[in-house]
């Protein structure tokens, strides 16, 4: 039941999701091609901002009541789509097999943010693009940091999961990736506990 109401209820703030990242994910999306992995994809709202270069879109979505919602967003039949329940941390494609992986404040909720990465660099072809928006802990010693901690078991319960104190910025750029660029920036009001974030890529 929870994991329903949560579906529907992430289904329904999308909106405030486009006003707060649709135009940095346009920018991290626009080189992308080919065949493209999206962990969490939830209601598939990045659906619509991938070009017209991919081709074949494949969602690892865990929580099955986000898949109605993604055939929806993608009625147009741009390309194909493959939905399945899984986990980030077995990612069903073989080794090598696709172009890009997407991760949009996904990490934060993962069991272990370290086989996912692993997971992700396996199934990149070499050259391959992992691309990414996350938020991360705030920086020791501020107030927000101070209030993270306090509100942390209350909020994984609430969200799914979610952690606000993951430094997941250190783990991305000790995985193994041939090149990693991040870019730390802030999003929303600075009264957002979902703060800061970080955005960028990383080459297999």
């Amino acid at each position: 039941m929870y994991r329903r109401l949560f579906a529907t209820l992430l289904a329904h703030a999308d909106g405030a999701q486009h006003r707060l990242y649709g135009d940095l994910k346009r920018e991290l999306f626009a080189p992308l091609a080919g065949t493209v992995l999206e962990i969490g994809p939830g209601s598939g709202l990045n659906l619509q901002y991938l070009p017209d270069a991919v081709d074949r879109w494949i969602g690892v979505e865990p929580n099955p009541h986000f898949h109605g919602y993604i055939e929806k967003q993608e009625a147009s039949g741009r390309f194909e789509i493959a939905t399945h329940e899984a986990v980030a941390e077995e990612l069903p494609v073989a080794d090598r097999t696709v172009d890009a992986v997407i991760s949009t404040l996904v990490l934060c909720s993962v069991d272990s943010v370290e086989r996912s990465l692993d997971e992700i660099r396996r199934v990149l072809r070499p050259g391959g693009r992992f691309v990414f928006i996350e938020h991360v802990a705030a920086e020791d010693g501020r107030w927000l940091h101070a209030t993270q901690r306090a509100i942390q078991p209350l909020w994984c319960y609430c969200a799914d999961g979610c952690h606000l104190q993951r430094r997941t910025h250190e783990n991305i750029q000790n995985a193994g990736f041939s090149e990693v660029d991040i870019t730390h920036r802030s999003i929303g009001t600075r009264f957002n506990l979902v703060q800061p974030h970080i955005s960028g890529w990383a080459i297999a």
